[in-house]
């Protein structure tokens, strides 16, 4: 048996998770031991505001200006951030970015998934581009795409057969991602991730849930964006149905959200993001609770912090950090 160095036994990895959006770029930093388990740790929050002209919607329209806010986040990061090897990982607004499950078994009738999976991903790879391409109506060119092969279980592709396996592939228009590389670029940051931000927040969600929930208990995940809500219905840590308002087949969000909860009885509703959009359409998180018949908890970061490390108040308790958090848990369990 070998044990570990000693001299990483203290070691920690981290990560940063970056929001950028028409309201500011927020930055979180966030880190665990590299050896052993250990509790995620909040090193680091700080944000900075853009101009209402910098963003339209997903396009960089300034970007020395979104240069500049990158580099006033990153520019007070503590010593032991700044001297680590910082997982980047930044989002892009989920109106921009399609994503599409597609049965394996109807995307590559004739593969198989053997014991190694040897080869699978060379085979797939121009299948995927075909229908990233068909869904996104974009030449695959103009477009960046990212996909993996999973399934319902918690096996992974080596532990299903090819009509249980499903592929996740997730598009963009290169043009949002090359901007964002760009940028961050120029502010001196390595970018290693972009993921859409709805799907930052759900994990930063989850995670909370994994502290605050009994085991086993079905819960409400909602994300609300500039474009809409986004909704999950959880039960043991899988998703069971998904909702996104506006749409056409509900008249209005209380309707969405029944329809999400499918007459279930949820333990509780975690919402994150920018909960003022809600009061631009007259509702609450009260009226959401109201709706489910569950207890509203927005999402903080608070609970996760350590009370010996002085993190701004403000943004402890901001229910729009949810996906900078996302995004930096992503990166520090890669």
């Amino acid at each position: 048996m070998e044990f570990a160095s000693p001299m990483l036994l203290g070691a920690r990895r981290y990560a940063a998770g970056l929001d950028l959006a028409a309201r500011g770029v927020t930055l979180v930093v966030v880190s665990q031991r590299i050896v052993g388990a250990g509790p995620l740790r909040l090193e680091w929050l700080a944000s900075a505001p853009l101009a209402r002209e910098a963003m339209a919607a997903a396009e960089i329209v300034d970007r020395a200006a979104v240069v500049e806010a990158l580099r006033g986040v990153f520019s007070e990061l503590p010593r032991a951030c700044a001297a680590a090897s910082l997982r980047c990982a930044m989002a892009l607004p989920t109106s921009a970015t399609l994503v599409s499950t597609v049965p394996l078994a109807r995307l590559a009738p004739k593969i198989c998934v053997d014991a190694d999976h040897s080869g699978l991903h060379a085979e797939l790879e121009p299948l995927v581009l075909a229908e990233a391409e068909r869904v996104a109506g974009v030449e695959r060119g103009e477009l960046a795409v990212d996909w993996s092969v999973g399934g319902a279980g918690e096996g992974g592709p080596l532990a299903m057969s090819s009509h249980e396996a499903q592929v996740t592939i997730a598009a963009t228009a290169r043009q949002h991602l090359e901007a964002r590389i760009e940028c961050a670029a120029m502010a001196g940051i390595t970018l290693r991730t972009v993921d859409d931000e709805a799907h930052a927040a759900l994990r930063a969600m989850r995670h909370a849930a994994a502290y605050e929930l009994p085991p086993l208990e079905p819960w409400v995940a909602l994300w609300i964006g500039q474009e809409g809500v986004y909704g999950w219905y959880l039960v043991d840590d899988s998703v069971v149905r998904e909702m996104r308002f506006p749409a056409l087949e509900h008249a209005d969000l209380v309707e969405a959200l029944r329809d999400l909860a499918g007459g279930r009885q949820a333990g509780c509703v975690q919402v994150a993001g920018d909960i003022a959009v809600l009061r631009g359409v007259n509702f609450s998180l009260a009226d959401i609770g109201d709706a489910l018949g569950a207890p509203v908890l927005p999402f903080e970061c608070g609970p996760l912090a350590d009370i010996e490390r002085p993190l701004m108040a403000s943004m402890l308790h901001d229910p729009a950090c949810a996906v900078a958090f996302g995004l930096a848990l992503r990166g520090v369990s890669e």
